[in-house]
């Protein structure tokens, strides 16, 4: 082959793709809003603890979505306008696929955030979520 055909091929393809841009497959990866997180559960687990139950599902076909990393665990007492006031996150051992668990110490009632971030296996973004509990 010739430097002239190459030329032409080359030339060919890059019109191809400036011109035609969704002729080229693009990765495929799913956003961080594929995904989310749904509070199942907040129960007291004694003097200023509480067990919160989540359960992180994939919203396109509504499954739950087992072995997530979650790396980010924080909880706040923002939705009584106290964020400053924090408390401790713990995770506990989880029996049922896409259903994690965490006991949190409160030190006292009322309105807490749990914010979330963790790593779907496969995906490339990070799925963040912010729930709203009880404690008691």
């Amino acid at each position: 082959m010739s430097f002239i055909p190459r030329a032409a091929a080359a030339a060919a393809f890059a019109y191809a793709v400036t011109t035609f841009p969704l002729a080229m497959p693009a990765p495929a990866f799913a956003a961080g809003q594929d995904y989310r997180f749904e509070l199942a559960q907040a129960q007291p687990a004694g003097s200023g603890k509480t067990t919160v139950t989540v359960r992180l599902v994939h919203v396109p076909d509504n499954k739950p979505v087992p072995g997530a990393v979650l790396f980010e665990t924080k909880t706040d007492m923002g939705p009584d306008g106290m964020a400053d006031m924090t408390g401790k996150v713990s995770p506990l051992p989880s029996d049922q696929p896409g259903i994690y668990r965490f006991q949190v110490e409160t030190g006292m009632a009322g309105k807490w955030a749990l914010k979330l971030g963790a790593k779907v296996q496969g995906e490339a973004g990070t799925v963040r979520g912010t729930l709203v509990y009880e404690a008691k």
